[in-house]
């Protein structure tokens, strides 16, 4: 039972609208953050200011030690304020803005009583970084319990102090692995590599934080020796071009500069602590007004957008999935990991039989806790008879894209659900008015539109049409969000927003492919752009019978013709990546790619072939009312694609090459390779001009 807490004698004439000071009967003071107004703890400026003057006053008459926890049941600190860092690279103060954080945090370091952060829930960026400037930390061990320093994925690296104090703690390769993937820990490894000192439960958390205060902790020799060794400038100059080298593979310098800038100013920089704080704080803020960080910030705010979309109360515990294929199987895999009951149903057992495998292996792989897994996949169940749909809340259709047995499918499911039940499709193309012809209830009905594979692509669309109830549209979006995927709302035309943007770059390398320029070179146009995956191996990797289904479906609306090579590849065994031949060889899910003929140059227009369709036709959907704005519609192709995250999105990469460029361009394809290329409408939208 912790000891009582009592007001800090000389805290009590200190305005503090964000933090709370108790003393605790054993000396220990506890600085408790509780952000006004907001549900998240975020480290605003006057949020530090604050802290700096506690610290001030702590200085003068320190305590037996401080604790730094959060009021706030969801987490210890999200990080800095990312909206006002935004404001901050506006009016060109980053650099001030960083150095006040390092002074505050340094300012902790330098206390004369031993300090503890108390970690419970998320603590990231400037969080970890208040954590690292303590002399310990103590940490939940509830499965919510994630540290980490995800700063480059928003273009900038830790700039606070920590990416000076990380490497010292836990060494330089852990801590560059830390900071170069943005990936979070949980408090079993975070305790494992030394970057906590000690796990305890939730309820015990600020009485071990005290009781480490008051005793203090040895670390491990090994973990001192690894946090100096790997630190010194011999091994600075060894470690730091190894692990370039593997930047290299994932992350171009041209696209995304915070990773090299990390390990250079890491790799020469020694000295006093001071001196490389200032190399920091110069390096992140060079970094904040590159377009990578100001376009990655912006697709920070955009991801944050698709969070916030809909309603909380989805209703929905039972779902039901028609069609045990790859992406019915991996739906309800996904929805059964997520928390639901999940009823899934094929013709045949076969299908069913094989989706449960690849659920098995899911499970394997997302769920750690062996003893958990059989709760987990107990959630998901064939179901041959098809009884779940009268029992569900929710009914996917995830059949083959033919929209006459997709109508009889609902003829037949429709009068068995449940009056308040959802009827959904996972169809790709097919436009929403063709599938609800016939449905009595028009209202409950819409698309939900999944991106293959399941498990890793972020993005759902909810396909949208005249009849659906806005309580429908709230009740999905709510459904994405609790199985962590980000709901973008999409006017049922065909293709919706993401296939149909993504259908003219498919085309066109396909196009490219069959005039004979070799897949390697032009996968490596587009990945050179940005792109995750090359289009040729995209193809393979969607299937060329689903490629060549979309296009049926997509190319009359969009006056486009598909070539024959792909309708002639599209035929079993010889699909992609799924049958281990496609335009592509395919080994061990790896394509096999045939180097191009020797001295082989790539036409100068290729990345331009393949990457402006997507932008015509990215135009041509605000145009038509798709999505509601740009934002959506850069969000969505981005979360949908892949689209070069540091480029902002086909709408934002239009704006800072700017229109009439990007125009000429077009018309010089439309020139030299034919009126595919010509201009869609909406080129004269005030929203390409706006930003």
């Amino acid at each position: 039972m912790a000891p009582p807490t009592t007001p800090l004698p000389g805290f009590d004439g200190l305005r503090s609208q964000h933090w709370l000071a108790q003393m605790r009967d054993d000396g220990v003071l506890v600085l408790s953050l509780d952000r006004a107004g907001e549900s998240v703890n975020a480290l605003s400026q006057d949020v530090l200011i604050e802290l700096d003057a506690l610290v001030e006053r702590i200085q003068i008459d320190p305590p037996r030690g401080v604790v730094f926890r959060s009021a706030k049941e969801t987490g210890f600190i999200a990080g800095a304020d990312i909206k006002e860092f935004q404001g901050f690279d506006q009016k060109g103060t980053v650099a001030g803005a960083l150095k006040r954080g390092q002074q505050v945090f340094q300012r902790v370091a330098a206390l004369p009583c031993p300090t503890v952060a108390a970690i419970h829930g998320f603590c990231m960026g400037g969080g970890t970084e208040l954590a690292l400037a303590c002399d310990y930390r103590v940490a939940s061990n509830d499965p919510s319990t994630r540290i980490g320093l995800p700063e480059v994925q928003l273009g900038i690296y830790p700039g606070w102090g920590g990416s000076v104090r990380l490497p010292r703690l836990i060494g330089a390769p852990a801590a560059m692995d830390m900071m170069l993937t943005g990936r979070a820990v949980r408090a079993s490894a975070a305790r494992a590599s030394g970057l906590v000192d000690r796990t305890v439960d939730k309820a015990m958390l600020v009485d071990a934080a005290a009781s480490m205060a008051l005793k203090g902790h040895q670390r491990p020799l090994r973990q001192r020796f690894l946090g100096w060794a790997t630190n010194t400038w011999p091994a600075r100059q060894v470690i730091a071009p190894m692990t370039l080298k593997q930047v290299a593979r994932k992350a171009p310098k041209d696209h995304y500069p915070a990773p090299y800038s990390l390990v250079a100013t890491w790799k020469g920089t020694g000295g006093s602590l001071d001196k490389q704080l200032a190399a920091e704080r110069r390096s992140v803020s060079k970094l904040a007004s590159t377009p990578t960080a100001r376009n990655l910030i912006r697709v920070f705010f955009l991801q944050e957008r698709l969070k916030n979309t809909g309603g909380k109360q989805h209703g929905i515990s039972h779902v039901h999935v028609i069609g045990a294929g790859v992406m019915g199987g991996d739906i309800a895999a996904w929805s059964a990991y997520k928390g639901f009951q999940v009823t899934l149903n094929d013709r045949e057992q076969r299908y069913i039989d094989a989706a449960m495998t690849r659920a098995g292996t899911l499970f394997a792989k997302r769920v750690r806790d062996d003893a958990k897994r059989p709760e987990v996949a107990a959630r998901l169940k064939g179901d041959l008879a098809g009884d779940g749909a009268a029992k569900a809340d929710l009914v996917i259709e995830a059949i083959i894209e033919d929209a006459d047995a997709k109508r009889a499918l609902y003829a037949d499911i429709e009068p068995r659900m449940k009056a308040d039940a959802l009827l959904t499709s996972n169809t790709s193309s097919i436009p929403l008015d063709e599938l609800r012809d016939g449905l009595a209830h028009q209202s409950r009905f819409a698309g939900l539109h999944y991106f293959n594979p399941v498990a890793a692509m972020p993005l759902v669309e909810i396909v949208q049409h005249a009849g659906i109830d806005e309580a429908t549209r709230q009740r999905l979006a709510a459904f994405c969000k609790a199985i962590g995927k980000l709901p973008v709302p999409v006017a049922g035309t065909p293709g919706f927003l993401v296939n149909r943007v993504l259908f003219p770059y498919m085309l066109e390398a396909v196009t490219a492919f069959s005039e004979g320029i070799p897949g390697v070179a032009i996968d490596k146009a587009a990945v050179r752009f940005g792109m995750p995956m090359g289009p040729i191996e995209l193809v393979d990797t969607v299937g060329l019978d689903v490629a060549a289904g979309v296009g049926a479906e997509l190319s009359p609306f969009l006056g486009l013709t598909v070539p024959a090579a792909l309708a002639e590849q599209a035929e079993p065994g010889k699909r992609g990546k799924k049958d281990g031949q496609g335009l592509y060889k395919w080994e061990e899910g790896k394509p096999v790619k045939p180097d191009a003929p020797e001295n082989y140059k790539a036409p100068e227009d290729l990345a331009d072939r393949l990457i402006l369709p997507m932008l015509n036709e990215a135009v041509a959907c605000l145009h038509d009312g798709v999505v509601a704005d740009a934002d959506l519609l850069d969000a969505g192709v981005i979360f949908g694609t892949g689209f070069a995250p540091f480029r902002g999105g086909p709408i934002q990469y239009i704006r800072e090459t700017g229109v009439e460029s990007v125009l000429e361009r077009l018309r010089q394809l439309q020139s030299r390779h034919g009126d595919r290329f010509a201009p869609r409408p909406g080129w004269d939208a005030a929203a390409l001009r706006q930003g």
